[in-house]
C-alpha cells in the first residue's frame, strides 16, 4: 500500500475545494434578492455621504463669506446683493426671508406716506418668519441623512434574514443528501455568512456618516440661532 505524506493530501484537498464566493454564485435567488438589496442600500448611502460631505464644506466656506459680508456692510440691500451668490449656505435662506419680511413690513406702513420713517410693525412676527425658515434650511442640510440612518438600522436584520434563510437551505440540503458533508452544505452557509458580512458593510460605514452628519447638522442649527438672534438685534436696533 502506497502512502502520501499528510501534507500533500491536505494541499490538493486546499487546492481542489471551491472558494466561499464561488459557493455562493450558485446559491438560489433568495440570497441573491438580500445580496442585491444590501449592494444597493450601501451604495446609496455612499452616494448621500460624498454627497453630503461636499454641500456642507461648500455651505461652511459660504457662511464664512457671508458673515464677513453682513457684519461690514452698512446696509441690508448690500448683503441681499452678496448674498445671491452664497446660495449654498444655511444664513443666506435665513437672511433672505428676514430680509422680504422687513421690506413687506416697511412697505406697509409707509403707504400713503412717502416721506416716512423705514420701521416694522411687528418683532415677533420678524421672528416667526426666521424661524421658519431656519426650520427649511435644517430640512435641506438633513435631506438624505434619514435614508443613513435606516440603512444603519436595518441593514443587519436584512443580513440575518438571509443567514437564516442559509441555514434553512443548508439543512434542506442535508435532509435530501442525507450527509453532513461540507459538500451538501456549503451553499447554505455560504449564502449565511456572506448576507451576514453584506449586512454589516451596508450598516457600520451608514451608522457612523450618519453620527458624523447629525453632528454637522446640530452645529448649523447652532449658527441658525446665533445667526436668528444676530438679526433680531440689528433690526431692532434700526427699524425700531
Amino acid at each position: 500500500m502506497v502512502s502520501f505524506p499528510l501534507y500533500l493530501v491536505a494541499q490538493v484537498g486546499v487546492e481542489d475545494r471551491p472558494g466561499i464566493v464561488e459557493v455562493f454564485l450558485s446559491a438560489g435567488p433568495m440570497a441573491w434578492i438580500v445580496a442585491a438589496t444590501l449592494l444597493l442600500m450601501s451604495l446609496v448611502s455612499w452616494g448621500i455621504m460624498l454627497g453630503k460631505y461636499f454641500q456642507l464644506k461648500r455651505a461652511d466656506q459660504e457662511t464664512s463669506t457671508f458673515l464677513d459680508r453682513f457684519r461690514n456692510s452698512q446696509r441690508f440691500s448690500e448683503v441681499a446683493q452678496v448674498a445671491e451668490r452664497l446660495q449654498a449656505s444655511p444664513l443666506v435662506g435665513l437672511f433672505e426671508a428676514g430680509y422680504a419680511e422687513i421690506d413687506s413690513q416697511v412697505k406697509l406702513a409707509r403707504k400713503g406716506q412717502p416721506e416716512g420713517a423705514y420701521r416694522i410693525r411687528s418683532l415677533n412676527s420678524l421672528e416667526r418668519t426666521l424661524r421658519r425658515a431656519a426650520g427649511s434650511e435644517l430640512s435641506r442640510l438633513a435631506r438624505g441623512t434619514p435614508f443613513l440612518a435606516t440603512t444603519a438600522a436595518a441593514s443587519p436584520f436584512i443580513g440575518l434574514f438571509g443567514t437564516v434563510w442559509g441555514i434553512m437551505v443548508a439543512f434542506q440540503d442535508i435532509g435530501l443528501s442525507g450527509s453532513t458533508s461540507l459538500v451538501a452544505v456549503a451553499p447554505g452557509i455560504a449564502e449565511a455568512l456572506i448576507n451576514t458580512a453584506l449586512g454589516l458593510v451596508a450598516a457600520i460605514p451608514a451608522l457612523v456618516g450618519y453620527n458624523y452628519y447629525a453632528a454637522r447638522i446640530k452645529a448649523s442649527r447652532g449658527d441658525l440661532d446665533d445667526f436668528t438672534l444676530e438679526f433680531m438685534n440689528l433690526a431692532e436696533r434700526n427699524f425700531t
